[in-house]
């Protein structure tokens, strides 16, 4: 059966997921890059990145389960890409290049139509207008018992959340603080939720903790 979950998602020791003011320049937000420094090291991001070696602590071990077992995707808008309204044309193909990091169907939450975008590797990115659940149900078909993995942005979390759609959630807490930002948890209740923490470990430039429900 398929686990829906969130992995290596970063956030700051205040809460934060994303810094303000996203764009093709700063697509995690003002400032919000540094959040992701714990995973630059990591064997698991280099190969990502089409390079060879990289760490192999305990936040490579973290990086690497986020990737097991993992059927489909869910994505926001914001983090196919930062394009806002319509698509005035379709030459933006993701942050990624020709050959995202995926391999699997990928579903991301618009509200403007766009024909499905194949990619080399075995993504394709399927654009969803009829909401989160409907993103999910498909998710879930083309999974075939694999996990489904949130992706992100922010946003697009919190929404699951809330609708206690998530199973299980593990956070990268970076020891950094941003301030303002798109927050997490702001006006969530976790425990009325039915969320506990589960796991708790201390990686080489994060924490890893991961929340479930009980």
């Amino acid at each position: 059966m398929s686990k829906v979950r969130v992995a290596s998602f970063s956030v700051s020791l205040d809460g934060f997921g994303a810094g303000p003011d996203q764009d093709l320049q700063n697509p995690m937000g003002v400032g919000g890059m540094v959040l992701h420094a714990w995973a630059f090291p990591t064997r698991t991001f280099k190969k990502m990145q089409g390079g060879e070696g990289g760490s192999t602590g305990v936040d490579e071990t973290f990086a690497a389960r986020g990737f097991e077992n993992v059927g489909a995707w869910i994505l926001g808008r914001n983090m196919f890409g930062p394009v806002r309204g319509p698509w005035l044309n379709e030459d933006w193909k993701g942050w990624w290049g020709d050959t995202p990091p995926y391999h699997v169907p990928v579903y991301v939450l618009t509200h403007q139509a766009r024909e499905p975008l194949v990619m080399q590797g075995g993504t394709t990115f399927y654009f969803v207008t009829e909401g989160m659940e409907v993103a999910l149900r498909r998710a879930i078909d083309a999974a075939h018992g694999r996990d489904v993995r949130i992706g992100g942005g922010t946003t697009t979390v919190r929404e699951y959340l809330r609708a206690r759609l998530i199973d299980e959630m593990h956070l990268a807490v970076s020891p950094k603080l941003l301030g303002r930002g798109e927050n997490l948890f702001e006006g969530i209740d976790l425990p009325a939720l039915g969320y506990q923490t589960v796991e708790r470990v201390a990686g080489e430039n994060a924490t890893h903790v991961v929340i479930a429900k009980s």
